[in-house]
């Protein structure tokens, strides 16, 4: 549409007024085209007649509709245009206090004057991280998005700020730069930010000055390059500084001071360092003095020379340099009042021995006759001789002012050179961002050189801007590929050409400076005659023919001529320089000239880095005589440009960002804005010309979606499409007719300036329309209320009319469906037997074809395999015909052979027969009677052993009952004694019966006497008390007065006393949880230091020990035992502190080989665990297969169980006797730490604990003797009784017989035992020849009599190891009385003590005695307990024994039946082992017991499938075992290494949540066990009785408690840290930006800086987001086993981030404050409070953390107009401070336009009623802030006994006891 078309009535707007520079007005009228005169009303209202320029015909700007002003961006409002920029910068200063505005690229920032709290360390928090336009403006916002694009796009950055005197250009700069110290850190640790940040102080103490614009005012400008390395972190720095005032050291205007470490100095006088400078009064000096003002308000110059010197100390500038810097510059001020007397007009002298000459002179160590000559004289220097020549008076006091700025300007560059050196980057710089701190445009009423410099440099710089936001709309346009045309903008090339092109400005006055007699006034006729009507932009004042005007590109600037030539020389005499480099008494002073001599060019850089910009160079000394000058070979001008030139290439090498500081007022009141003032600089600075450019083309651009969004209520539903961009087309075609006003990008649609508020205008009218329609729709449906009581009679009767119809209708159509689904089945029905019919067919063809298939492949196959078996028998046939033959000849052979042996033996035998046959006769009778005699020999034998067998088996038989008779008359006997005490104590009761009953007697005779005199006491009391009760009736009346007073007193006490002590309750509490949270924090750096300390040690020992190639892997257990937290006794720490001290030379000598020897040795010591391990598995696993094996054979189970019985057995009795010697051992060692000699005496209460334990030992053994006496007796009987068994029986009892054998200890006694038995089963080959049934028999007989003397061998040995035992024991209690004789000695020697030391000496006894007697006391416990199991032992062997009697009667009886039935189960229990809660492991396998339990351990699937807190269960187990021993070096190795093991896992896998949640509850559930198993009364109120006794007995590890609750501490605080690095990106979006209820909130027009959309796409986070995170987060602790109150703790926390960081960025975004997103947020909140309710924590405190979000989203809905608001507002608000309440006020934005904005008015009435609230002044909530934390007691109901540990851990090495 058109423009003009906008110019309707009530349209408002801006026309010019000299006083305010814009008013606002309101059209009367609509505009049509061709009138001249607009009827206006302005705001005041006033009418007006505005005449419209008959010319041009510009109609006014108009004005932005109120829901802009105040826009974050001034690029989003509609009109774009010097007022409406004017407006929304007063408005956001004035009525919002915001001091930063968005114009583009560039931020506005306004000094308010005043000190805000918008740059703390939390503000920066809020701001990194965050996206340019997703935060209201600011200085960080800069710094952080020229942060980010370092990072990203891997190019350097600049930060341009630029302004007038007194914008806060500084300060700007200074918070940019603090923000980059802040947000990256250094990367060392020489704390370089901290060195950058400190050159601020000294660069402002020599280089800004007290203007009248200005106290701070930077009189030099200056480039600083921030240094980062690859990964961002600050490493250096370096300063380029341009054009110093150096005029200002000799000359101060009216109000004005000259540089700050002047009046500094003067300040800090009387210091004693100081004394020697001699110094005074700042109004002593001659430079100090001029301006008149040598004091500025609240500013103290001597602590300001305190911070200066701190700062320099800081960079490295030593206190000698300082005090050098310091005595150059107080020669200065004394140079400064050097006189001069005129002699005549061309000459001069020193008035002699001036002092201020002399204080020069010694200060600066120069001779005073050498420096007096040469200040009143110089050198002239022809082609043929060199004269002297006198000057005036005035020549010499320009001279001595020009050497005054000499030294200044020098010593300005030597201090900036040692700044650089101190920042200079150690290590190489991978990129920098560059903060430019430069003047802003200058005019004055009179301006000379200095101006034209400073404005030449903002000419440049402008162009540069230009050209940067020209390209920047370029590449938007071809980015979104729209058609642009060239904008025209100004070009002020032309301007800069007229100054420093050829034959321009800078180049007419260096030639003018080479001119033997130059001057201003003849330059200034050049500049008339080569310039003048010739350039646009230079002009000749009327009235003057001294100056010049040059047109820039923000005003008219008049320069004076008069000057110029002498400050672009800059002369100073070189004769005086000579003079002051000859000093020989002070060092530094030559240091400043000694370049002067070599003079660099500016183009080239020094070998700091840094360019000498604003350095003067100096003839050198010794010059050529054609080459002597008076000044120096390049002028100031010409290095000026040179260095300005060198400064744009780098700014065009880096991505820029702009600053623009503008000054509100002249007067520096706080937040009082000129607009007259603004206007100007806003001109200047280029803002005005951004805007115009921005005009020219598209400035408002949307996105499809937010147009969608905000312009949905235009379009009709036919309208809406599922592509968002073809909708915005279509709409658009048919709102705005006219498509040059509008263009359609990839992601964007641009629209012209204004056609935004048309869209808005439309809108309004729109929903203004709708506003109608509801009001004519309310009143319609009043007037319908009427009409429908009178058709409800017709409604009625056409009810049942159409009820009748649409029966009907439904019985038609009823029968219709029934037709048609009888249709449907019968057509089917047909359908399907046809189709049946084809399918058996088909089926039918399908089952012959593969049937006959089939039968062929089987008779294949059937012929295949019958060929097969007919060559099989063929060959076979073959193979045996062949096998026959051959047989058949050998054997025929043999044959052959044997018939001819047989033939000669036969020989041999006849010619035998023939001599003894007839001997045979005679004796055939005899042979036959022998025969049978032979036989009845034989006979008679075998009846003899068998009745030997049988007298054996009675006499075991008798003896077995004998024994068992004897044990039955013993029990008798001791239960005879147990009756005859029974009897005793019936007896004593009795007496004691007796006794109670004569006392009873005596009792009732006093009882009778105390009656009678009660009975008379009653009576004179009876007429005592109607006595008193007269009395008593009065003092009652009294009495219930006084107790209602009482009573009333005590009520107004308690209730007082109950205030206060519910007062000091709280603060106690609040002191608690301070103390709590300092000594977190305290934990917190604590940790954060140590990983620094292990970084930095990891560090150093890579730098120390550089690893070969192939070795750079580190063993994961590698120092697992190193910690702080290692408890080890001051002896160990002595004898291993030479081993260090040994170790320590060799490392130094050969790190690589010592490393690399280390870690092969330790790799060898794993590989050998690791061996021993695998033997274990295969004995383990032989073992198996053996008792497998045994269990496979037939035999009897009761054997086998009997076996494994005695075997257990056995081994029970082993691990007794380790456990009584390991026991004895720990007493003596007990006995002989303790010096005290009356521990050890013969009655000593140790003594006699001692010798019980030796004398139950003994007992034990005697026992253990017994007990192998019996097994023994068994095993005989067993093997006689199993003799009678076939062959294979007995051959499986032998073979049984190996699991004992494995059992051995001596690996030569097992190979001896299995060679005997194998010897035992081989047959002799002699013998085979001889077998029969009777020598089988005795071959197996034999061999379990081999076995039986195996058996007897070992348990030989067994009695011979436990008599050395006893031997060994009887020989230590020998030696503990030769011990105890010793302490009686020392007792002695005690005696002879002085009192004091003997009754410390008998305290000490008494605690010991006492401490004894507990311990007797327990080991008698413990004793009898031992007893009662050794009863029960001997029980089960007794029962056993009957029951083998049983057997062995039942063999007697019938030997078939031992075989034929099974023996009862009860005579072997096979009970499982009873387990105690403990785990034991070697100490070897300490180091792998932490790699598998806790460094490789996977958290997910221990907490999936296992108990929770199983590490925990088994490391508690493990440290139960060493206190069961009581190894104390065990139990501190084993706890030191598992928080060593728990430590490196969270430094290794710290960033995952599931693993520091996992062992967050591993370490709590141990710091429980180790509580819950103390023995302490406090924790063992819920434990059972079989818990108690699994307690510790030896240790008390109070101490490793404070250590892992204090680790707990530490992995709480990581865990946090881990929730809120995963919750962070998702708080804002899910809370704030996200639209939870949909077209609830508008989206307004927003400007370049194009926010985060609301709409939620694909990777947008929703509050949906936030909630499944808590749900994982609240399911991985349950899972862990966390404990339900450390869960609520976390989940508090969690809480409090979520509110915290939304109130925060709540508070620093404008666009968030409106009615509609405080709907938004208290949605969002409630959904939160829904997952406490569904969760049970609703009890947990976190609902409480987010009352600050809730009452601040209830301030964005409450109403903002009364006074009763305001009352309700302060009631309502008590959980935020007067700072947010105030700034959510300000910040209040209408999203629409039926909105009202908040009053100023109503927010001054809230600060006036919040005045005397005290409440913190901090704006944001410290969402770093962590609570501190508590680990309430929560003991555990699991038995350790029953805890199993599974296979998949890898913990085979440890067993369970």
């Amino acid at each position: 549409m058109a423009a003009s078309e906008l110019y309707t009535k009530y349209a408002r707007v801006w026309i010019p007024d000299p006083e305010e520079v814009w008013k606002s007005a309101e059209l009367l009228k609509d505009y049509k085209p061709g009138d001249k005169v607009l009827q206006l009303r302005l705001e005041e209202g006033k009418d007006l007649e505005y005449c419209l320029d008959t010319k041009t015909k510009e109609l006014p700007p108009l004005r932005n509709p109120d829901i802009l002003v105040g826009e974050n961006d001034l690029t989003a409002l509609s009109y774009l245009h010097e007022p409406a920029v004017l407006h929304n910068l007063k408005v956001r200063f004035i009525d919002s206090k915001l001091i930063y505005t968005y114009c583009g690229i560039v931020l506005v920032a306004i000094n308010p004057y005043e000190q805000l709290p918008i740059y703390g360390e939390d503000i920066i928090n809020a701001y990194s991280g965050q996206n340019m336009g997703d935060m209201d403006p600011h200085i960080f916002a800069v710094a952080e998005e020229a942060y980010k694009q370092m990072a990203r796009d891997e190019r350097n950055q600049s930060i341009i700020v630029s302004g007038e005197s007194g914008a806060g250009k500084t300060v700007s700069a200074k918070y940019a730069m603090r923000y980059f110290a802040t947000v990256s850190g250094s990367a060392s640790e020489a704390n370089v930010e901290e060195k950058v940040l400190a050159s601020n102080p000294i660069m402002e103490s020599i280089g800004n000055a007290k203007t009248t614009r200005n106290d701070n005012s930077s009189r030099f400008g200056k480039y600083i390059e921030i240094g980062f390395d690859k990964r961002y972190r600050i490493i250096g720095a370096n300063m380029r500084t341009y054009l110093l005032e150096k005029s200002r050291v000799v000359f101060q205007a009216e109000e004005e001071r000259n540089y700050h470490i002047f009046y500094q100095l003067c300040a800090s006088a009387a210091l004693p360092e100081f004394k020697t400078l001699r110094l005074g009064n700042a109004n002593y000096f001659h430079y100090t003095k001029q301006g008149g003002s040598p004091v500025i308000d609240g500013v103290d110059d001597a602590k300001e020379m305190v911070n200066t010197r701190q700062a320099c100390t800081l960079l490295g500038i030593s206190d000698s340099y300082q005090m050098g810097i310091f005595r150059i510059l107080a020669g200065i001020l004394h140079l400064g009042n050097v006189e001069f007397a005129s002699r005549d007009s061309d000459s001069c002298t020193v008035p002699p021995k001036h002092e201020p000459l002399t204080i020069f002179c010694d200060l600066m160590g120069v001779e005073y006759e050498e420096m007096a000559h040469w200040l009143c004289h110089r050198k002239l220097a022809t082609a043929t001789e060199t004269y002297i020549k006198p000057i005036s008076k005035l020549h010499a006091i320009n001279a001595r002012d020009a050497l005054a700025k000499h030294i200044y300007a020098n010593l300005f560059n030597w201090i900036v050179d040692h700044v650089n050196k101190a920042l200079h980057a150690t290590v190489k710089q991978h990129s920098f961002i560059g903060v430019l701190d430069i003047y802003g445009f200058e005019t004055f009423e009179i301006n000379s050189f200095e101006q034209f410099c400073i404005n030449y440099a903002n000419e440049k710089l402008q162009q540069q801007f230009n050209m940067h936001v020209f390209k920047l709309e370029q590449e938007e346009y071809m980015k979104e590929q729209i058609p642009w045309t060239l904008i025209d903008f100004y070009d002020n090339q032309p301007c800069i050409n007229l100054i420093e092109a050829k034959m321009g400005v800078l180049d007419l006055l260096d030639e003018e400076c080479k001119m033997p007699k130059g001057s201003d006034d003849s330059w200034a006729q050049k500049l008339y005659n080569t310039h003048l009507n010739k350039c646009a932009l230079f002009e000749k004042p009327r009235l003057s023919n001294k100056a010049f005007i040059i047109k820039h590109f923000a005003d008219k600037v008049e320069y004076q001529c008069e000057g110029f030539l002498e400050k672009n020389k800059d002369t100073v005499y070189e004769e005086q320089i000579k003079v002051l480099k000859s000093s020989k008494k002070f060092k530094l002073l030559p240091e400043l000239f000694q370049d002067e001599e070599k003079v660099l060019s500016p183009t080239s850089a020094t070998p700091s880095g840094r360019v000498p910009l604003s350095r003067t160079a100096v003839k050198p000394a010794k010059a050529r005589p054609g080459q002597a000058s008076k000044e120096h070979k390049k002028t100031v001008g010409h290095q000026f440009r040179n260095s300005l030139h060198l400064l744009m290439e780098t700014l065009n090498a880096t991505t820029p960002h702009y600053v623009r500081c503008i000054k509100p007022n002249d007067f520096k009141f706080p937040f009082t804005f000129d607009e007259k003032r603004a206007v100007q600089q806003l001109r200047a600075c280029g803002v005005l010309e951004t805007i115009r450019i921005s005009a020219a083309g598209f400035p408002s651009r949307w996105t499809y979606q937010e147009f969608f969004s905000r312009y949905r209520v235009l379009m009709k539903q036919r309208d809406v499409l599922g592509d968002r961009k073809q909708t915005c087309k279509n709409v658009l075609e048919k709102l705005i007719k006219d498509k040059d006003k509008y263009q359609f990008g990839k992601t964007k649609i641009f629209f012209r300036a204004g056609q935004v508020a048309y869209l808005e205008k439309i809108r309004a009218d729109k929903l203004r329309a709708a506003c109608i329609r509801i009001q004519k729709t309310i009143r319609g449906w009043l007037m319908r209320k009427k009409y429908m009581r009178m058709r409800k009679a017709a409604i009625t009767i056409q009810r049942h009319v159409r009820g009748y119809q649409a029966r009907c209708y439904a019985k038609f159509l009823r029968r219709t469906r029934a037709a048609i689904t009888i249709q449907k089945f019968q057509r089917m029905y047909v359908v399907r037997k046809r189709y049946q019919c084809m399918r058996a067919t088909t089926i039918a063809l399908q089952a012959l074809l593969r049937g006959y298939m089939v039968r062929n492949k089987y008779q294949m196959m059937l012929r295949e395999h019958k060929t097969v078996i007919i060559q099989k028998h063929v060959r076979g046939w073959l193979a045996r015909v062949h096998y026959r033959r051959t047989l058949k000849a050998i054997v025929y052979l043999q044959c052959c052979y044997r018939r001819m042996m047989a033939k000669r033996e036969l020989k041999k035998l006849k010619i035998e027969a023939r001599s003894v046959e007839r001997y045979k006769k005679l004796h055939i009778g005899l042979e036959n009677k022998i025969v049978q005699l032979q036989r009845k020999i034989d006979e008679q034998n075998k009846e003899y052993k068998s009745l030997l067998e049988k007298m054996s088996n009675l006499e075991i038989t008798y003896s077995t009952e004998t024994e068992k008779l004897r044990n039955d008359v013993e029990r008798l006997r001791m239960s005879e004694e147990e009756a005859k005490n029974a009897t005793n104590r019936v007896i004593s009761l009795q007496e004691e019966i007796a006794k109670l009953r004569k006392e009873l007697h005596q009792t009732q005779s006093e009882k009778k006497t105390i009656e009678e005199w009660a009975d008379k006491y009653k009576h004179d009391t009876e007429q005592l008390v109607s006595e008193l009760k007269e009395q008593n009736t009065l003092l009652k009346t009294e009495k219930e007065e006084l107790n209602r007073r009482i009573h009333d007193q005590a009520r107004e006490i308690t209730e007082s006393m109950e205030r206060k002590l519910v007062e000091e309750t709280k603060q106690l509490e609040l002191d608690l949880n301070d103390e709590r949270l300092r000594y977190q924090n305290l934990l917190n750096e604590f940790s954060r230091l140590e990983e620094r300390y292990d970084d930095l040690k990891d560090e150093m020992n890579l730098m120390v020990s550089i690893p070969k190639p192939g070795h750079k892997r580190t063993d994961s257990t590698h120092s697992s035992n190193e910690s702080e937290y290692t408890f080890s006794s001051e002896i160990t720490e002595a004898e291993d502190l030479p081993v260090r001290m040994e170790q320590e030379p060799s490392e130094k000598k050969a790190p690589l080989d010592m490393s690399l020897f280390l870690k092969l040795q330790k790799r060898v010591t794993e590989l050998e665990q690791e061996k021993q391990s695998l033997q274990d598995e295969l004995d383990r696993k032989e073992e198996q297969a053996l008792r497998a094996k045994a269990k496979e054979e037939e035999r009897p189970p009761i054997r086998g169980a009997e076996l494994e019985y005695e075997s257990l057995k056995r081994q029970e009795l082993e691990s007794e006797n380790k456990k009584l010697k390991n026991e004895l051992n720990e007493l003596q060692k007990a006995l002989t730490e303790t010096r005290a000699p009356e521990v050890t005496a013969p009655g000593a209460p140790a003594y006699r604990v001692l010798l019980d334990q030796l004398t139950s030992v003994s007992e034990e053994l005697e026992v253990r003797k017994e007990e192998v006496l019996i097994l023994r007796s068994q095993l005989v009987s067993q093997k006689e009784a199993i003799q009678p068994k076939e062959d294979k029986n007995t051959m499986t009892d032998a073979t049984l017989l190996l699991e004992d054998v494995q059992k051995m200890k001596d690996k030569g006694e097992i190979a001896q035992a299995y060679i005997g038995l194998k010897e035992t089963n081989r047959q002799s080959p002699q013998d085979y020849h001889m077998l029969n049934e009777d020598g089988e028999l005795w071959l197996a007989y034999e061999g379990l009599k081999q076995a039986n003397r195996l058996l007897e061998s070992q348990l030989q040995s067994q009695k011979k190891s436990h008599e050395n035992e006893l031997e060994s024991l009887r020989g230590e209690i020998q030696s503990l009385k030769e011990e105890n004789n010793r302490q009686q000695q020392l007792l002695a020697q005690n005696l002879q003590l002085p009192p004091e030391a003997r009754i410390e000496a008998s305290l000490q006894h008494e605690i010991t005695r006492l401490t004894n007697e507990n311990l007797d006391l327990m080991e008698q416990l413990e004793k009898q307990d031992k007893t009662v199991r050794k009863l029960k032992k001997q029980l089960k062997v007794f029962a056993k024994k009957i029951g083998e009697l049983e057997v062995g009667q039942m063999e007697n009886i019938s030997p078939g039946q031992i075989i034929d039935e099974p023996i009862r189960p009860v005579n072997i229990p096979r009970k499982e082992k009873d387990f105690q809660g403990m785990l034991e492991y070697k100490k070897e396998d300490e180091q792998k017991l932490v790699k598998n339990l806790i460094l490789e351990l996977k958290p997910r699937g221990v907490a999936v499938n296992l108990i929770p807190g199983l590490p925990a269960y088994i490391l508690f187990m493990c440290v139960r075992h060493a206190d069961y021993l009581n190894d104390d070096q065990k139990v501190r190795s084993l706890l030191t290494s598992t928080i060593n093991g728990i430590k490196k896992v969270l430094k290794k896998r710290g960033d995952d949540f599931e693993t520091v949640s996992f062992w967050l509850s591993n370490t709590c559930r141990f710091l429980h066990c180790l509580k819950q198993y103390s023995g302490e009364e406090g924790f063992m109120k819920h434990n059972t009785p079989r818990q108690n006794e699994h307690c510790l007995t030896n240790f008390d590890l109070a101490e490793y408690r404070q250590v892992l609750s204090d680790l707990a501490i530490q992995i709480y605080q990581q865990l946090v840290r881990v929730l809120e690095n995963i919750l962070q990106p998702m708080i804002v979006s899910g809370m704030l930006e996200h639209e939870t209820i949909q077209g609830v909130s508008g989206v307004k027009p927003t400007g370049l800086r194009k926010r985060t959309s609301s709409i939620a796409d694909e990777g947008t986070y929703t509050l949906d987001s936030i909630i499944r995170q808590l749900n994982s987060f609240h399911s991985v602790m349950c899972q862990h086993g966390m404990d339900p109150e450390l869960i609520k703790q976390v989940v508090k926390q969690m809480f409090y981030i979520i509110g915290a960081v939304t109130l925060n960025n709540l508070l620093l975004r404008k666009d968030m404050c409106s009615w509609s997103k405080g709907m938004q947020i208290r949605y969002n909140v409630s959904q939160l409070e829904e997952w406490l309710r569904d969760k049970n924590l609703m009890n947990s405190g976190a609902k409480e953390t987010l009352e600050p979000l809730i009452q601040a989203a209830q301030l964005l809905q409450v109403k903002k107009k009364t006074d009763e608001d305001a009352e309700a507002i302060c009631s309502m608000c008590n959980a935020l401070t007067t700072a947010q309440i105030v700034k959510v006020l300000n910040l209040y934005t209408p999203v629409n336009e039926f909105e009202e904005r908040v009053l100023v008015s109503f927010i001054r009435t809230i600060q006036v009623r919040l005045r005397d609230r005290k409440d913190s002044p901090q704006l944001l909530m410290d969402a770093k802030h962590i609570f501190p934390v508590t680990f309430p007691f929560n003991p555990s109901s699991l038995a350790l006994e029953t805890i199993q540990i599974p296979a998949s851990l890898g913990l085979g090495f440890i067993s369970r006891v």
